[in-house]
């Protein structure tokens, strides 16, 4: 999807906070500030929100000179999520429709991506994960289990740390052994790499490779030829998050997205408000 007029506020909003959670220089606060605004400015608004971020965070890392800024707090969140694992998969085994309840979990996760500041406590997210399933599960859910059950070759995308967790309870009802997983390629955000793929045990599970950026989404132009090869090789795509949405929605692919709407924006173009969790099938967009 295309850059709305509406992103800019939120570009400079997402920019200072993060540049607030790098460092504590107000130097480097204005000066990211500025130069997201001066970039904005001679951006073209056919590219996805996820490159602005792309540019946002690579600047960010070479002001800083921290690599990986959010590691402590994207490991803190795959911690959470274990300690919530055993309950999780005993109520998918004891659900009416295990596969329905796993994709509404996995989608659920994604509430960990608003405790990106570190503040998010296991209780607050035993609390949301409640609320949130109490929400119905919005989309073509049937059309996603016969692509599931037709499909020999699943590449899942992954979103961020923490989520990742859940993403497990959903794999093991795809079938592990038909499933490849792909994280980030290089640190961006709380999005998941190799590394908490590997502390979220998801390595032990199936095979998980990256697609060779930093991209806060999945970019194919800047994804790395291996990845590339592997996206069109699978037979259907399952993609996570917001950021997978908005850089893949015209990919020309058998692909579900799944995702939490998280602002008017993504609202408007899925044609749903937000708070949904959401199925979309993109199939031949």
């Amino acid at each position: 999807m295309q850059t709305s007029i509406d992103c800019i506020a939120c570009f400079v909003r997402q920019a200072l906070d993060a540049a607030r959670f790098f460092s504590e220089d107000s130097v480097v606060h204005e000066r990211i500030v500025r130069e997201v605004l001066e970039s904005t400015a001679r951006m073209e608004w056919n590219e996805p929100p996820p490159v602005v971020g792309q540019r946002i965070h690579r600047r960010l890392r070479e002001l800083t000179g921290h690599a990986d800024p959010y590691r402590a707090v994207k490991e803190r969140h795959n911690r959470m999520a274990l300690a919530l694992l055993p309950e999780l998969a005993a109520r998918i085994d004891h659900a009416e429709d295990p596969f329905a309840l796993a994709v509404h979990l996995a989608i659920t996760g994604n509430i960990i991506d608003l405790g990106v500041n570190g503040q998010l406590t296991e209780a607050h997210v035993h609390e949301s994960i409640e609320t949130a399933l109490a929400r119905p599960l919005v989309g073509d859910l049937e059309g996603l289990r016969s692509a599931v059950t037709e499909a020999s070759n699943i590449l899942y995308l992954a979103d961020n740390a923490g989520e990742i967790v859940f993403d497990r309870l959903l794999v093991e009802q795809l079938d592990p052994s038909r499933v490849t997983v792909a994280v980030r390629g290089q640190a961006v955000l709380n999005d998941a790499t190799r590394r908490e793929a590997e502390s979220a045990g998801m390595t032990d599970l199936v095979e998980v490779i990256d697609n060779g950026t930093d991209a806060p989404g999945t970019i194919l132009g800047d994804c790395s030829e291996a990845f590339r090869a592997r996206f069109e090789q699978a037979d259907l795509v399952i993609a996570k998050g917001q950021g997978n949405y908005e850089t893949l929605s015209k990919a020309r692919k058998a692909i579900y997205f799944l995702f939490m709407v998280k602002c008017p924006v993504i609202a408007a173009d899925a044609d749903h408000p937000v708070g949904t969790h959401l199925i979309v099938n993109g199939t031949g967009l």
